[in-house]
Order: C-alpha cells, then structure tokens, then sequence
C-alpha cells in the first residue's frame, strides 16, 4: 500500500487503534483488500501500523474513511464477516449521510478500538437502523435506497421496488418476509414469477410443468436458502409456511396472513397484475419487484407493472421506491453494464424517461 496517496492534503493523518489484532486483520482482508476499496472509492491512504490504522488525506475524506472502518470494525465485532460488498456498501451509506448532513461526518467511536482523535468510547453498537435478521444473517442495507427500501417494506403493505437487475430488490423483499414470518407477523410467505420465457420456450424444457417452471423460481429458492437453514426451508415449502409458484397460479384466490412477492413483475400483463393485486386479504403483504428496461413480454404486449404505476401512482398506502444504477450492489462491471445500455438506449432514443422520470412505455 502506498503512502504517496491522498499526499499533499491539506488534513493531518488520523490514527485509529485497534485492540484486538484478529479483528484487525479480518477488516484489513485478504493482501489488504478491504483497505484498497476504501483507498480507492475515497481519495486516502490508510497504512497498516501494528495494531494501527493511519488515514491519510483531505478532511472530508479523513472523516468519511473512519466512518467507514468504524463501522466495519463495529460489525466484526458483534461477530459479524464481512465482504467486499460490506466494504462498498459501508462506503455508500457514508457518502450519503455526509451529503445529507452537508459536510463531513464526525464517527462514533467503536467497540474495542481507540480514536487517538477522539474521546474512547464503550459499549456494543446496536444492530443499524433499517437492518433485518434472518436465522442465518443479519441483511443491512447497502445504499441509502436500499435502506429507503427496507422501511418502506416494514411499514407499507402494498410496495412496488423498481430498478435494474443486481440493486436487491427482490433480495431484500425476501429477507423482510423471512423476518415477519420468524417474528409471527405473518403466517406464510408466497413468492411469485410470471413464467414468461426471455427467449426460450417452456414446452421445450424436460420433464413436468414443476420441472418445467422450477429454472423460473430459482432465484426466489436461492435467497430463501440464503436465510433459512436448508431443513427450514424444506419444511415450509411442504408444509405450504412457504410457497413458490408461477402467477398464474394466484388466480382466484385470498391471500390472508401472508407476505407476497411477485418478482419480475415487468413480464406480467395488466390483467394478471390486477388479478394479484386485488388478491390481498387480511393482514396481508405485497412486495412487487420489477425492471422496465429488461420486459420479454412479445412486442405490441403492454406491460402490467407500467399499467399499474401509471393508475397506482400517487395512491395513499402505496409505497414506489425507485432504485437507480448507483444502487447496484453486485460485481462492479454490473454498474457500468447496466450504466452503458442506458446510455446506449437514450442514443437511440429508446430510453428517455417521461415527465415523472419514467422509462417509456413498450
């Protein structure tokens, strides 16, 4: 790791000491991993010194990177990993509390760590706000929309999480129904797709239409899998706690006690999409996840998630929270794919969004 990054800044380096060198480690990463993100995304040099850490570099960013290694270290030591992800994310929600706060962040001290900058502080740090524990992790959000995201889920029962692919909008839609479902404040959850091919034909796939519909669900079964113990999920899934299912098989029925999530909702047609949503029934929750840029619905076929915002929006007890490719929490070149179709499609004039910041109808 070089010292001549973040040099000839204006700020004196900060220095953070750590008290438990295992935990400092695991911070760092792997070859220093962890520490070139935060490098990297934050104009500093943070030197490894023993059981210090130097941040070197401009005030703001001085700030902003301790702010992110408190939070980090705060985390390892509840017991908690973390990833590159985690790093990236704990970078995102920085930059954005310091903008909303105009300026930089002033961190709190951590957990068995001293601040030589700061008066030392004690006692465990709670679990983050908008976080959601699940029996085989805690979910914490990544981006400010994500957070945005999770209270919206947690207070509303009707919420459409729109944006494109890798912005965990399904993902996190999974993780609070687990959570209300260990917690008692629903019975059952209900996962739903649209079998829509993207351009495949189910009747050309092996075996029965379980066997057929299942490549569809996989995405819903692997978050579930994620969260609950392999046995759990089993269980439920037998037991009918748990049902993944095509859309076309909620017709005709209430759904009561119950945390539904209609995924890839973008491929859904107006009737289907009314169809679920006039399934709700007591005590019920519906989380509607979609991307408008990636429809596969046969052309000259609208689609019913664009139907439903252009009715819905502005609806008292309905929640729109709109993600963006600043959001996207996987391998960063999914950022900058998702980044240049964008910037291809407006080329083409394929892409302009309508007066509300919309993408067009197709």
């Amino acid at each position: 790791m070089s010292d001549a990054r973040g040099a000839g800044s204006s700020g004196q380096p900060i220095t953070l000491e750590f008290d438990d060198n295992r935990l400092l480690a695991l911070l760092a990463g792997e070859h220093d991993r962890h520490l070139a993100q935060i490098e990297q995304k934050l104009d500093v040099a943070v030197t490894p010194r023993g059981n210090l850490l130097m941040i070197s570099g401009d005030g703001p960013a001085q700030q902003r990177a301790r702010a992110v290694l408190n939070e980090l270290y705060g985390r390892l030591a509840q017991g908690r990993m973390i990833e590159m992800g985690d790093v990236d994310g704990a970078i995102r929600m920085a930059l954005a509390e310091d903008a909303a706060q105009g300026g930089p962040m002033n961190a709190p001290v951590i957990t068995k760590s001293r601040d030589r900058n700061t008066a030392a502080g004690g006692g465990d740090r709670p679990v983050p706000e908008g976080a959601v524990r699940t029996t085989k992790r805690l979910i914490i959000p990544r981006s400010p929309v994500q957070k945005e995201y999770l209270t919206a889920l947690s207070r509303h029962e009707l919420v459409f999480g729109l944006g494109p692919a890798g912005t965990g909008k399904t993902y996190l839609a999974v993780a609070m129904a687990v959570s209300m479902l260990l917690e008692g404040r629903v019975d059952r959850i209900i996962l739903s797709r649209p079998a829509v091919e993207a351009g495949e034909r189910l009747g050309f796939l092996p075996g029965d239409m379980r066997e057929k519909i299942d490549p569809y669900l996989r995405p819903l079964y692997d978050a579930l899998y994620d969260m609950l113990p392999a046995e759990r999920v089993a269980k439920g899934l037998e037991s009918g706690e748990i049902e993944v299912a095509p859309l076309a098989f909620m017709r005709g029925r209430t759904l009561a006690n119950a945390f539904v999530i209609l995924d890839e909702s973008q491929n859904t047609s107006p009737v289907q999409m009314k169809m679920l949503l006039t399934r709700l029934g007591e005590n019920s929750r519906l989380a509607v996840t979609g991307d408008l840029s990636q429809i596969d619905l046969p052309i000259g076929v609208p689609s019913g998630l664009r139907h439903a915002l252009d009715i819905l929006d502005g609806t008292e007890g309905i929640s729109f929270v709109r993600f963006g490719e600043a959001d996207v929490v996987r391998h960063p070149l999914v950022t900058k794919i998702v980044r240049a179709y964008a910037q291809h499609e407006q080329e083409l004039g394929l892409g302009r969004p309508d007066a509300n910041g919309r993408p067009p109808r197709r």
